[in-house]
């Protein structure tokens, strides 16, 4: 064994051999529990940055602990692999997008290998390539069979950047989640998914996600939005037409001023015939914080009131929002408050604050704003005078009654628009043919495979629609030419299954059946997946689109399981100098320079000893330096003790524990806590650094114990065998390195995990005499070493002291240190 740590040397020589010997490889085992453990895949965008480091240290540390406590464990990786920053590489490089991700993925994949991730790479996934994307389109398939794919002329969310359409979900703050460009509304012919369709089991099955964090459950919760409410009729002057509207603040109806409808509403063709006003109503703002309108000519009827309201057009009433339609009440709703104001419409009030003094409140004079609170009735018939709770009820009962309105759910959550005007993602396997309209792809035709030889400019439609080898084909059904969907899928589509294709064993290895289907024997063993870790940006998107597509695999047939994944942890960002890091702050730390200057096992160290995983990780060039200083330390400690640590002879046996001297047993007790409190902040909520911690005090006691017999020898071996196995999840390479040089002779990767011995983990016991006023009251057992204020909670425990002080003046406390306390009243 040399006497410095070399870096390099030792951690080449551990991948080399893993690399070689593929130990992490998984297959299905009846025997063992399983345990699948998976990090979020990576876009492979060029390089690995901190934040992906993390992530994955994280995961394989688990990955690694289950396999040294019995579990089979699938621990596997890919590549999400599609996407626009492909394609704008194309457009701004001239290199075609499959060149650039495939150069990127082999770059990555270095990367990765040199922190020693435990990854099964036979199951590799890389979602960009025909084999796993094929899938993608008999997903799509299986749901138009099933009504769950559609399509429609919708509003959509438009990034005038990227030149594509967005999700709702990818819409932050009005603004592209990718670019941050301002977004625009556009009515596009689109395809979508029946997300809407598991509204209800989605919002139920959250309360099954107990291993979830509590923050991300809210936010899928509150993103599927149920709300009870009522749906009602306004019927319109003249013609023979009513505006349907959904509200949840049927105690307002009495308030209702006025409808607004959307630009896109059918009954604005209906209503409004000359051009002058169609013009002005295509002119409205997309932007709904304007707050734009115009009025139709049109009036409804109020069904509760009576009274003729006008109907606007307005902006800020989406198509896909409720029903297209709203009733506005200006007094409780600022949005319509504002919106009155601004085109002298009437504000007429129907609720005051529950407080309010009977006929103090004058309902008749102009408000500032809104009073948009619960409250009670007024001017509302014979629903004055009740509370707000009270009102939805009995005014929703006395619409159904009167056939004026049902009540009803609705949802928050919209379809899911999956058409994509980009070239880098799955091509949507439909053609379109005069005579038959729109047609499937066969099954057997996939997958329709993206064209090589297309042209990018970065405008306009996709480079799908100037291909025509892509493009011309012939109708399936009648042998005419037709024409194929030049859109793609959203990428989101290709990581909302991933996580099944690693169980059937990689992008070559995926088949689901062609005829009846029934649950795949490696989906049962391996699914669901028991530990998930990304980050809490992927809240809404990801794992909302992950638990509707599992919904959909099991209603085909193909699992029978209702969630993805049992456990969700969500890591903290990487933090320097008070930001998260990125090229732009120009705060970032390349993980290439760490490697090669501190090694893998330094990095991985690092990352878990400064923070918990939950939580952000400020940067610390010294915390780095910390944990390589504390790596070598171990080095150095078995080096300069490595010809008795070799000596087989020197094992832990129950006799050589009854020769132990005194001042011995103190390393053994801390060295059976150790392996406690290693194995408890592991069990719980992956405390990894409290884990390190604990690790270093024992090295700590390990460097200053000097054995005085063959008994001691045995001990501090016995000890060291033990940092380096608890140590081994955390730092791979030098602890197998170890293992060899204290004599062992298998991989450490074969080790069990280590058992604490409860009875040796125990701290020293001593006697503690208790006095009140100078007179022995009684006598406690307390552990050796407590300190002043411990000793002092000790005696005050014992319930004979309480009953002699409770009362009592206490004048003071004398402590004789761990022996004696004497209690002054």
């Amino acid at each position: 064994m040399e006497e410095k740590y070399s870096v390099q040397e030792t951690e080449k020589k551990w991948q080399e051999r893993w690399e070689k010997e593929r130990p992490f490889d998984a297959a299905e085992d009846a025997g063992p529990p399983k345990f699948y453990c998976l990090e979020m895949f990576p876009y492979p965008s060029g390089r690995i940055h901190m934040g992906h480091v993390r992530n994955y240290v994280i995961g394989d540390v688990i990955a690694r602990y289950k396999r040294m406590r019995g579990f089979n464990v699938l621990h596997p990786m890919g590549w999400d692999a599609f996407g626009l920053p492909a394609e704008n590489a194309a457009i701004k490089h001239g290199v075609h997008p499959a060149k650039w991700t495939f150069e990127n993925i082999d770059y990555m994949k270095g990367q990765l290998k040199k922190l020693g991730l435990s990854y099964d790479w036979t199951r590799e996934v890389t979602t960009c390539k025909p084999d796993y994307y094929r899938w993608n389109q008999w997903f799509f398939l299986k749901m138009l069979e099933r009504g769950l794919a559609y399509k429609k002329a919708s509003t959509v969310n438009w990034c005038p950047s990227c030149e594509t359409v967005l999700a709702n979900e990818q819409v932050i703050d009005e603004k592209c989640w990718r670019c941050d460009s301002v977004v625009v509304h556009k009515e596009l012919e689109q395809w979508f998914y029946r997300t809407t369709a598991y509204a209800e089991e989605l919002l139920r099955d959250a309360d099954t996600l107990t291993g979830w964090p509590e923050k991300v459950v809210t936010m899928q919760r509150n993103w599927i939005g149920r709300s009870e409410g009522v749906e009602a009729d306004f019927k319109i002057a003249g013609p023979d037409r009513t505006i349907r509207i959904f509200t949840t603040r049927q105690d307002t109806l009495y308030g209702a001023t006025f409808m607004s409808i959307a630009k896109k509403h059918p009954l604005v063709a209906e209503l409004v015939k000359d051009d002058k006003t169609l013009k002005e109503i295509e002119a409205l703002s997309d932007d709904p914080d304007k707050k734009e309108g115009v009025f139709t000519g049109h009036y409804a009827e109020n069904p509760l009131t009576g009274d003729r309201i006008p109907v606007w057009v307005a902006n800020f009433v989406l198509m896909e929002y409720g029903t297209g339609a709203i009733m506005a009440v200006p007094a409780h709703d600022q949005r319509d408050f504002e919106f009155a104001k601004k085109y002298d419409l009437p504000v007429k009030m129907v609720i005051i604050p529950e407080n309010t003094e009977h006929g103090t409140q004058n309902t008749d004079s102009p408000l500032s704003q809104a009073f948009e609170d619960d409250g009670v009735l007024v001017n509302s018939a014979q629903f004055s005078g009740l509370t707000s709770k009270e009102a939805r009820e009995k005014i929703a009962d006395y619409l159904e009654q009167k056939g004026l309105g049902k009540k009803v759910v609705n949802y928050k959550l919209r379809d899911w628009g999956i058409s994509r005007q980009r070239y880098w993602g799955t091509p949507i396997p439909v053609i379109y043919c005069a005579s038959c309209g729109i047609v499937p792809v066969p099954e057997n035709d996939l997958p329709v495979v993206l064209p090589h030889d297309v042209v990018f400019s970065g405008k306009g439609a996709s480079p799908l629609s100037e291909a025509k080898k892509f493009l011309e084909t012939k109708c399936p059904r009648c042998g005419k030419v037709a024409k194929r969907e030049t859109d793609t899928m959203d990428t989101f589509v290709d990581s909302s299954w991933y996580f099944i294709a690693y169980c059937l064993g990689g992008n070559e290895k995926i088949d689901f059946p062609s005829g009846p289907l029934t649950p795949d024997s490696k989906l049962s063993y391996w699914m669901p997946v028991d530990q998930y870790i990304g980050g809490i940006e992927h809240a809404v998107l990801h794992l909302l689109y992950s638990r509707f597509f599992t919904k959909v695999i099991r209603d085909i047939g193909l699992i029978k399981i209702n969630e993805p994944f049992t456990s969700l942890l969500t890591q903290g960002m990487v933090i320097k100098d008070g930001a998260k890091m990125s090229k732009s702050k120009g705060n970032v730390v390349d993980p290439d320079f760490l490697i090669n200057k501190y090694g893998a096992d330094t990095v991985r160290v690092f990352c878990m000893f400064a923070a918990p995983p939950e939580r952000d990780l400020e940067w610390s060039d010294q915390g780095v330096e910390g944990a390589y200083r504390f790596l070598n330390r171990i080095w150095g400690i078995v080096y300069k003790n490595s010809d008795k640590l070799q000596v087989a002879s020197y094992k832990l046996t129950d006799k050589a524990v009854s020769s132990l001297v005194p001042c011995h047993l103190s390393l053994l007790r801390k060295t059976h806590q150790t392996i406690r409190r290693v194995t408890d902040s592991i069990e719980r909520d992956y405390h990894f650094n409290t884990a390190i911690a604990a690790l270093m005090e024992l090295i700590n006691e390990v460097s200053s114990f000097v054995p005085v017999n063959e008994s001691g020898l045995a001990l501090r071996r016995f000890s060291i065998k033990h940092v380096i196995l608890l140590l081994a999840p955390f730092a791979p390479h030098i602890t197998e390195e170890l293992w060899k040089a204290i004599g062992e002779k298998e991989s450490i990767l074969k080790e069990k995990w280590p058992v604490w011995d409860e009875e040796a983990a125990k701290e020293e016991e001593t006697e503690l005499v208790i006095q009140v006023n100078g007179k022995v009251r009684g006598k406690l057992l307390i552990p050796a070493g407590l300190d002043d204020e411990a000793v002092k909670e000790k005696a005050f425990s014992d319930p004979k002291i309480q009953e002699l002080v409770n009362g009592k003046i206490l004048k003071k406390i004398v402590v004789v240190k761990g022996k004696l306390v004497n209690i002054v009243i």
